[in-house]
């Protein structure tokens, strides 16, 4: 088994040096990326992170250099070759390699990258005892729906969520409590499920959208609509979820320290464990 990557066009060591000082990429973080956890050798919702890309490409006007279903053949290819069971894949997509000018290059031609690498898995305690999750202000631009390439503010949120011994920021804007820093947030309160609307301030996450549908199915009441922060400390349950972590129960919020008892979220994440 190896970790590999693969870089317009062939397959590459993970450590090939391949990019160029001139990648629009690096020089303004302009393109897009996706991340597909693997199970037991099979990508989870690969067709829909693949709908995503699309998604974000288009509202950055940026010309994929393959078609999906091509991406999708690269994907399988890359994972057969790493013989990798438990892994990641990591897709990203920039405007390409051009003289560094803020606007779009004349004739943009779009540089595709992918790595498969180990997947990190989440110790079973750590699912069991929860985590600890702190609050800051949301500082992000409004399209937070894209999945770009520019995160400093995530990265910058994470940060301090980790020298506060926390496993993550939730950003709060106006005092509505919206999504975590790589993660997004659910509330239980008597029985209903609560989260943040699809809308463009917050990523649609692709495991978000597995629990909606696994928690209409138990059946729980869900609501997508803003909620307080004082709502978030006084629900019942809090987790987040991502695609590195799938669901992850909250123990703290803050200095709020919720119930230890979690049959909601618990069901949710034995429905997805079985989904896998």
């Amino acid at each position: 088994m190896a970790e590999i990557a693969y870089y317009q066009d062939t397959f590459v060591d993970l450590d090939a040096k391949v990019v160029p000082i001139q990648e629009r990429a690096h020089q303004f973080g302009d393109g897009i990326y996706e991340v597909i956890r693997v199970y037991d050798g099979r990508p989870f919702m690969l067709d829909e992170h693949l709908q995503r890309l699309e998604m974000s490409a288009d509202a950055i006007e940026l010309d994929l250099p393959y078609t999906t279903e091509e991406i999708k053949d690269i994907c399988l290819d890359g994972l057969e070759k790493s013989e990798l069971l438990e892994a990641e894949i990591y897709l990203q997509i920039s405007r390409g390699i051009h003289a560094r000018q803020h606007f779009y290059p004349d004739s943009p031609c779009a540089v595709f990258a992918m790595t498969v690498k180990q997947a990190k898995i989440i110790p079973e305690e750590k699912r069991q005892n929860g985590v600890n999750v702190m609050t800051l202000e949301d500082e992000r631009w409004k399209n937070c729906y894209i999945k770009s390439l520019n995160l400093l503010p995530n990265v910058m949120a994470k940060q301090k969520a980790k020298r506060n011994r926390c496993e993550e920021a939730i950003f709060v804007e106006e005092g509505k409590v919206k999504e975590g820093s790589s993660s997004n947030l659910f509330a239980v309160k008597n029985g209903t499920l609560y989260t943040y609307p699809a809308l463009k301030g917050i990523l649609h996450g692709i495991t978000r959208r597995v629990v909606l549908d696994l928690a209409k199915k138990l059946p729980m009441s869900v609501e997508e609509a803003p909620f307080t922060l004082d709502f978030l400390k006084n629900a019942d349950e809090v987790f987040i979820t991502s695609t590195s972590m799938d669901i992850m129960p909250v123990r703290q919020v803050d200095d709020t320290v919720l119930e230890s008892e979690r049959p909601y979220t618990a069901k949710l994440i034995e429905q997805f464990h079985k989904l896998m």
